[in-house]
């Protein structure tokens, strides 16, 4: 089996393991939670601690902002423009201050926050959690719902006029994938196929599920994977049954962008990647096909720093929440990139599907 990307992930995660060990031998002091505090002998008054507490710079000010880190699943205009917007909405609700990022890689953006543990929240998908959390610790404190579902899957995306009808078709075709570090564009299929005994051919890494749906389109990859998420009627209704087989919007042809600049084929709205190319290139869906779907996966979610303080989660998972509930418009906005509607609470338990796979296809911290 073909696994340069399997390795490829296993390498560029490396480097999470130096930021998560950064911090031990060498030092000490112990640490309270929060960024710079340590923990004060015996003998120091209450006055010397005063003076210390005064002089040191509080976690959410100017001085000492909360990271918020997204993954690069699509461009980082798009994100950031999203993430600004959150971030004055939030500072809005506690007064705490913001800084919003986004690093270059999935694997970058776990490092980012391993090595920040006690000032660090990130909006990431399930692998990158599951990875995360053996690597340090991250912590899962909410999860997204897009067009009513806490899940999505990976979908596998071919030439219209292509002649592959199964996923053992695949076999020695050329794979377009955004990030090794992507649930539904990496992990996903990669072990589907795996477990299909189907050996892909030559590997392109899209960098984004925009990218590996423009592959596709570009005849520069015979298939390429991406999230999913299924088409709804004109109210916003899921319109798919549930079966792989009926995982494509129906009536292709008929597919055109409507006055709310979505893509609407009949009666019905794609909500999948192919959406993130609808201005680019409107007819994407008349191109692309899905061949097919994969098991549900756990929506990404609101992941913080193993060492974050309990008090200011608490503040900040309880005004996203609201932002989420009182204001739906704003909340879909500012997470437009990702295509959420809502929040819902999750656990470390959710992901346990997912981390089956990280250690079925042998990705673990003593790989790493």
């Amino acid at each position: 089996m073909n696994r340069k990307a399997v390795w490829a992930l296993l390498a560029a995660l490396a480097l999470v393991v130096a930021a998560c060990g950064g911090g031990e031998g060498g030092d000490d002091t112990t640490t309270t939670g929060r960024p710079g505090t340590t923990a004060p002998s015996e003998a120091t008054t209450t006055e010397d601690m005063t003076t210390t507490t005064e002089a040191m710079s509080e976690l959410g000010t100017e001085e000492n902002p909360i990271q918020v880190l997204f993954v690069p699943s699509v461009s980082a205009e798009e994100i950031i423009a999203g993430g600004d917007l959150l971030a004055e909405t939030l500072n809005a609700a506690t007064g705490l201050v913001f800084d919003v990022q986004v690093p270059a890689s999935y694997a970058a953006t776990v490092e980012e926050m391993c090595a920040n543990p006690g000032a660090s929240m990130g909006f990431i998908p399930a692998q990158a959690y599951v990875l995360g959390n053996e690597l340090c610790g991250l912590e899962a404190a909410l999860k997204a719902e897009r067009f009513a579902y806490t899940e999505y899957w990976a979908q596998y995306l071919v030439a219209r006029d292509s002649d592959y009808e199964t996923l053992e078709d695949l076999a020695g075709a050329s794979w377009a994938y955004p990030d090794p570090g992507s649930t539904s564009g990496f992990l996903f299929p990669s072990g589907e196929m795996t477990a299909a005994g189907v050996e892909w051919g030559e590997e392109l890494e899209a960098g984004s599920h925009d990218g590996a749906v423009r592959a596709v389109y570009n005849a520069e990859a015979d298939f390429g994977t991406s999230f999913y998420s299924p088409y709804t009627d004109l109210e916003g209704n899921s319109g798919w049954d549930g079966d792989a087989a009926n995982a494509d919007v129906p009536d292709p042809d008929s597919c055109a962008i409507n006055a709310d600049s979505e893509i609407q084929c009949g009666d019905f709205i794609v909500r999948d990647a192919r959406r993130n190319l609808r201005e680019e290139l409107p007819d994407v869906v008349q191109q692309v096909r899905i061949l097919t779907v994969s098991a549900p996966i756990p929506n990404d979610g609101l992941v913080f720093g193993p060492d974050f303080p309990d008090d200011i989660q608490t503040e900040v998972v309880e005004a996203l929440v609201a932002f989420a509930a009182d204001d739906r418009d704003g909340f879909a906005t500012a997470f437009e990139a990702y295509s959420w509607d809502n929040v819902a609470s999750t656990s470390d338990a959710d992901y346990d599907a997912v981390r089956e796979i990280v250690q079925a296809l042998g990705i673990t911290i003593d790989d790493l």
